[in-house]
């Protein structure tokens, strides 16, 4: 997962104008239902208590459009909606709050891991109350999504989110591997985004579909292989912004994953096309003027468009498994989320 630190001054990546057409199309009750998640978000991140409680609730807020959530809200009513029985709605609430919970316990990580001082325009955890506080900020926020997950009373969902978890730590050991590597498959890349943005993806989807009416295990699988294929192209599509910028549309430098030392698909497609790019040792990059003139080496090849032209067609295949598993109508919603996707890149 490419971090989404930003640079001192600059503006956070404005909110794709699609999330919020799901949001109008799915009418009152999609909002009341996010409502709902954003609310128990507070409340769990504030059951905490001082002092870390606020580091968990300042991490919770500065996590963006809550793309997550809304998949299993979405799975969820694409597949029935929520369990008829008492309390159905609020297990939904639940699963949703618990991946967003997740979600967050990386972004604190990651950005102790990479050093970065602000996280959509606001200071991260680490650079406000040091390393050992960003710590037991992420663990705060690991455990806490697992308790809230476990009120549903569903060994099945905690597999699917204790899995996507597993994911994310081997994905990041993958990427702390793959640093500065002067040679990175694309297969090697792929495999990388499938665990460290993918997988949580797919839980999010499962989780929704496993708190439906309608749900089952074969449902909950064809819509997790749904939500793996959007997030897959939401790694790679973030990782073209990391290189075509702007800073005014992404909040952070251009090549700040590059000054990191991860290799991203722009470069390996760029370094297959130009040999002089592909005896560049990343180590040598001085700073931001020096990452901002290999991202116009990069984008002059194009490597970008071919990369783009990968992320979309990972989205159409998405899109086109959707029809064969949801009854007619129901896939309008989840269709929208991958034009979403697709919309951070325009």
């Amino acid at each position: 997962m490419s971090r989404a630190a930003g640079v001192a001054g600059s503006a956070p990546a404005q909110a794709p104008d699609g999330v919020e057409t799901i949001m109008a199309r799915g009418g009152e009750r999609l909002r009341a239902l996010m409502a709902r998640t954003e609310a128990h978000l507070d409340d769990v991140t504030a059951a905490a208590g001082a002092p870390l409680a606020a580091h968990a609730n300042a991490t919770v807020a500065a996590g963006g459009k809550r793309l997550r959530p809304l998949l299993v809200v979405l799975a969820a009513e694409s597949a029935g909606g929520p369990v008829a029985r008492e309390g159905g709605e609020e297990r939904m609430v639940r699963a949703a709050v618990s991946v967003e919970l997740v979600h967050s316990a990386t972004l604190v990580h990651d950005d102790l891991i990479d050093g970065a001082q602000l996280r959509r325009g606001r200071p991260t955890v680490a650079a406000t109350a040091g390393r050992r506080v960003a710590v037991a900020t992420g663990d705060l926020l690991f455990s806490r999504a697992f308790a809230e997950l476990a009120r549903n009373e569903s060994a099945e969902q905690l597999k699917a989110l204790s899995q996507a978890s597993s994911a994310l730590a081997e994905g990041e050991l993958l990427q702390r591997e793959d640093a500065w590597a002067a040679h990175v498959p694309v297969e090697r890349y792929m495999r990388r985004c499938e665990l460290k943005t993918a997988a949580l993806f797919e839980a999010a989807c499962r989780l929704g579909a496993l708190n439906a009416r309608g749900g089952s295990p074969r449902l909950a699988g064809a819509l997790g292989a749904f939500a793996r294929r959007i997030g897959l192209a939401f790694q790679m599509l973030d990782d073209i912004l990391d290189v075509s910028g702007p800073v005014e549309r992404t909040g952070k430098s251009r090549g700040t994953d590059l000054l990191d030392g991860t290799v991203t698909l722009p470069f390996i497609l760029a370094r297959e096309r130009d040999p002089g790019l592909a005896r560049i040792d990343l180590r040598t990059l001085g700073g931001p003027p020096q990452a901002e003139a290999l991202c116009e080496r990069i984008a002059a090849t194009g490597a970008l468009d071919e990369a783009r032209e990968q992320a979309l067609a990972v989205v159409a295949e998405a899109k086109a498994s959707l029809p064969r598993i949801l009854p007619g109508g129901r896939s309008e919603l989840l269709e929208l989320v991958a034009d979403a996707v697709v919309e951070r890149y325009r």
